[in-house]
């Protein structure tokens, strides 16, 4: 209900050469009228249906109003269009296109779940069944390309990584870490590719305890991807590529014992890999002293650390490196593989290849705000986590869609301002509901596309 005691519009005066008046009196009106592209994106997956199923329903059906499907529609719909916050729920319980977006009338459909409502939501989840949330996450996108590639993918590769989510509270579960120097917890993203596709889709999202290392939680999730993976893609080739601080003697076991799956780990420094990478360091000291640039070489040398069962094979990446102003530095690195390639395609054509889910990370914080988990209960925030890759997912699937247009390689936010974000007025009849958009819309051809992509019909 709009406050009475509020003015609702506003006047320049002066600022055009006639007086200016903004006033907010529009009916069935919302900025999110692009977002009914999410509803159909969301129709391929059914993740919001899976999710419903996932949850155990406490309540007395005698007072349930809002449905677990629709509280978790309602987040994830919010959070992709830019409302991470429960607090948003107030303020968009009413608007027609969201209340569309659940399956609701737009006029005279039910208000949609206030932040009390959500709040318990959030906090009413259990380790079980946020694990099976998990679980239903990565079977979804998993089935989704499935369907896509035809069961047909040569090279599937698995890339996973931490990310710092700080923290501001009194969370269960944070700790302070001094790699990152603040009080946080670290979600432990995975993310999949199938043959030479740019885009690395998210399918699994773990938060664990701030003082958590890198491999805690690592086998458990390679474990459930590959069983899902092999299971759609029977005749695929793995490949794991992993940072530094995965690099233990049990990752390593794992990654060897599992058939037709190929890695690369990357290892950090120590005496011995230093003496082995000492030959190529001259090298490359006397190219950067000749040419005044950053200079590498490549070696590979086979290598036991004490803890590990078995001797492994290490690309040695020899680097000075040149920075304008500065000193030269040496900066040796170690990549641990069973790939039988030469040391430099190894290093700049396979494991460097990871560096690009830095982008898909950016875009969870930036664009998703995946760090808003500001609950109290650990078990609360790991499901304000699922919920927004599950956001992340349906953006992911509009930026697939919108290939061959200028949205093709749009990061999440612009892709959210692009073709979410449009003015909309709702106009139902006792035959249709008609949403009137924004005539100079900047990407109607790719809004369009997308849309006939995802089931519309030209009209």
């Amino acid at each position: 209900m709009t406050d009475p005691t509020i003015a609702q519009s506003v006047l320049f005066p002066d600022l055009f050469d006639k007086p200016f008046v903004a006033t907010f009196d529009r009916e069935q009106a919302s900025s999110d009228g692009g977002a009914v592209l999410l509803k159909a994106a969301e129709r391929v997956y059914g993740l919001v249906k899976a999710f419903g199923r996932c949850l155990i329903d406490r309540r007395a059906p005698e007072k349930v109003r809002h449905t677990l499907e629709d509280l978790v529609g309602q987040r994830v719909f919010g959070i992709a269009c830019g409302h991470p916050d429960g607090n948003d729920s107030d303020r968009l319980a009413d608007d027609p296109i969201h209340k569309l977006l659940l399956g609701r009338d737009p006029v005279a459909g039910g208000r949609l779940a206030s932040q009390p409502t959500v709040s318990r939501f959030e906090n009413g989840a259990g380790r079980v069944a946020l694990y099976r949330l998990g679980r239903e996450l990565a079977a979804s996108v998993i089935e989704r390309h499935r369907h896509r590639l035809r069961g047909r993918a040569r090279r599937i590769t698995i890339d996973l990584d931490p990310t710092d989510d700080p923290t501001h509270g009194e969370q269960q579960l944070t700790f302070f870490n001094g790699h990152y120097d603040s009080w946080c917890y670290l979600p432990l993203l995975a993310f999949v590719s199938f043959d030479r596709e740019a885009e690395q889709y998210l399918c699994a999202a773990v938060l664990r305890p701030g003082k958590a290392q890198a491999p805690d939680g690592t086998l458990g999730v390679l474990c459930r991807l590959l069983a899902l993976l092999r299971s759609a893609f029977p005749e695929a080739r793995f490949l794991v590529r992993l940072d530094g601080g995965f690099a233990s003697p049990e990752v390593f076991d794992f990654l060897d014992a599992e058939p037709r799956l190929d890695y690369v780990v990357a290892m950090a420094k120590n005496a011995v890999l230093l003496r082995a990478a000492e030959p190529v360091m001259v090298a490359a000291r006397a190219e950067n002293r000749l040419r005044e640039k950053t200079a590498h070489f490549y070696l590979d040398t086979r290598y036991r650390a004490r803890t590990w069962s078995r001797e492994r094979r290490v690309v040695i990446k020899a680097e000075v490196v040149q920075l304008t102003g500065r000193q030269p530095r040496d900066n040796p690195r170690f990549v641990v593989t069973n790939l039988r390639q030469t040391p430099r395609f190894i290093y700049e054509k396979v494991y460097c290849g990871r560096g690009d889910i830095e982008n898909r990370i950016k875009e969870l914080h930036d664009g998703l705000q995946i760090d808003r988990t500001s609950c109290h209960s650990f078990w609360a925030n790991q499901l304000r986590v699922l919920l927004t890759a599950a956001a992340y997912v349906l953006m992911q699937e509009l930026r697939l869609r919108a290939a061959r247009t200028a949205c093709a390689r749009t990061q999440v936010t612009w892709l959210r301002d692009r073709l979410l974000k449009l003015g909309a007025h709702v106009v139902r009849s006792v035959r249709r509901i008609v949403l009137h958009l924004p005539r100079p819309t900047p990407d109607l051809d790719a809004w369009r596309q997308i849309a006939l992509a995802l089931g519309a019909r030209a009209g």
